[in-house]
């Protein structure tokens, strides 16, 4: 009789373990599938964070159908399967680019798709069909110049419509010395250069008179 109340007992607690055992290996199984569903998250949302795009480098983001290509400025030119013909072409000081096969062409006062259309014609003698792109790079030309008693003689990028006041402004005003009555701009045009006198104090009061819109390639003179 002792015997088998023994057995009895030895059998009862190895169900107690056993059963012990099994509750805790749904646990054990759960924490891994939550542990490995964190894990393909991570790793889902990797590519997402990496598929952001970046601006174009070298692009300066301008508008080809409305910028005015100008001397200095510098355009990527595409030529599709044709690598020999593209490149980053500089704008030389009198307006021109010179380009395989094209020679010399006017690309000042054209805007980007207008000079792709340019290069496209020229092209048509020598390939079937070319697809031309015209990129611009570094817009040099949109710029004015300050010399005299500013607060930093240099450049200025012009924005449009920009005024001899806010140009100004850009080079960090006047300097104590300055005389604002006798502020003048030199500008280049037709291969003639031109004074135009401006009076600082007056533009201030909002004169009509001292309302000159700059253009590229002007020198403010501050005296």
């Amino acid at each position: 009789m002792r015997w088998f109340q023994a057995g009895v007992l030895v059998l009862g607690l190895s169900v107690f373990v056993h059963a012990q055992d099994a509750s805790k290996k749904p646990e054990t199984s759960t924490e891994g599938q939550n542990s490995g569903a964190a894990a393909q998250g991570a790793a889902g949302q990797a590519p997402a964070a990496s598929s952001s795009s970046s601006p174009a480098k070298g692009s300066t983001g301008v508008d080809n159908a409305r910028y005015v290509i100008g001397p200095d400025d510098s355009l990527a030119i595409t030529v599709w399967k044709e690598p020999s013909l593209s490149g980053t072409i500089p704008v030389r000081p009198d307006g021109m680019i010179s380009l395989a096969l094209v020679g010399d062409l006017s690309a000042a006062g054209r805007t980007p798709m207008q000079l792709a259309s340019d290069i496209t014609v020229k092209l048509k003698k020598y390939i079937q069909d070319p697809n031309v792109s015209v990129v611009v790079m570094a817009d040099s030309s949109q710029r004015v110049f300050l010399v005299g008693e500013v607060g930093h003689v240099g450049p200025v990028p012009m924005t449009p419509g920009m005024t001899p006041l806010q140009a100004i402004a850009s080079g960090g005003g006047l300097s104590a010395f300055a005389n604002s009555k006798k502020i003048y701009i030199l500008r280049n045009e037709g291969g003639k250069q031109q004074k135009i006198p401006f009076n600082y104090k007056e533009a201030l009061k909002g004169e009509n008179t001292q309302n000159v819109t700059l253009k590229p390639g002007d020198t403010i003179v501050v005296p």
